[in-house]
This record gives C-alpha cells, structure tokens and sequence, in this order.
C-alpha cells in the first residue's frame, strides 16, 4: 500500500514522503493516527504541489538571508565600556551587548543567540562577530569596543 506520510516517522520517512508500507501497518496504525493518507491519484498531486511550494519558499528564504547577510557584512558597531587601570575591561561584551547596540544604531533586529564572537573581547580594539542569519549562511560584523 503506497502512502503519503503527514508527519515525520522514524525508520519510514520524512512529511510529505510517498511510502510504500505492508496493507495492515498503513490501515491499522498510519491511517487511523493521520499520520498518512492513502496515496491516490488527487492525494499525489496535493502532495506535489505542496512541496514545489515548500521548495519556492525556502528558495526565497535563503534569496533573503544572502541579502540580509549582504547588508550585514557593511555594518560596523561601535560599543564604549567601562575599562580599569590595566586596559582591562569591567565585565565582558556578550552577544546580547551587541544585539542591543544593532538595535539601537542600526535598527537591526537580531537575537543574542544568533550572534557568535570569534574571540574573546578583553580590551578596546576592533573584533568580529560572526550572525547566523540562515542555517546555512553567516555574516561577519566588525565591532569597535572603546572607553566610554
């Protein structure tokens, strides 16, 4: 018996897979859960286009992260800390420091833990952050730490 599956089942397929599985497991079990449908002719052909759609969508998706990516990579924050006698700082810069000082000088809407640093921030100088803008696609951001 061909089905299509509506949800993720492990060991048999992902949503929207058109499996073939033994008369009894797909009528007792899949069917009755709606975890699948039966796979007609008219059931195909939904399943089809939905995922040409699913595919459009995360081809926009990422079309959109390389843009934003694009955008990001022309950004440069600048971000005053307290120091100590020795150069030190008080604390430390935290991706949540740089999502606010995006928001407030860029209007960019970024969440903390998206935003990775490549080193450690220990003084005033220039650092990079790396943002995750897609599963697959970062930017890099400059950061100027200095004395406020």
């Amino acid at each position: 018996m061909k089905v299509i599956l509506q949800k993720d089942i492990k060991n048999l397929g992902k949503k929207g897979d058109i499996v073939e599985v033994s008369d009894g497991y797909g009528r007792n079990f899949l069917l009755p859960k709606k975890a699948a449908v039966e796979a007609t002719s008219n059931n195909v052909n939904v399943a089809k286009a939905q995922a040409g759609s699913a595919a459009r969508k995360k081809a926009q998706d990422t079309d959109e992260a390389k843009l934003m990516a694009a955008q990001l990579s022309q950004v440069s924050v600048k971000i005053s800390v307290k120091i100590g006698e020795n150069g030190r700082l008080f604390g430390s810069v935290t991706g949540k420091d740089i999502s606010d000082v995006l928001k407030k000088q860029h209007n960019i809407d970024i969440d903390k833990r998206k935003i990775s640093l490549k080193e450690e921030i220990t003084g005033t100088g220039t650092y990079e952050a790396v943002i995750k803008v897609h599963p697959e696609i970062t930017s890099t951001i400059k950061i100027e730490v200095v004395k406020g």
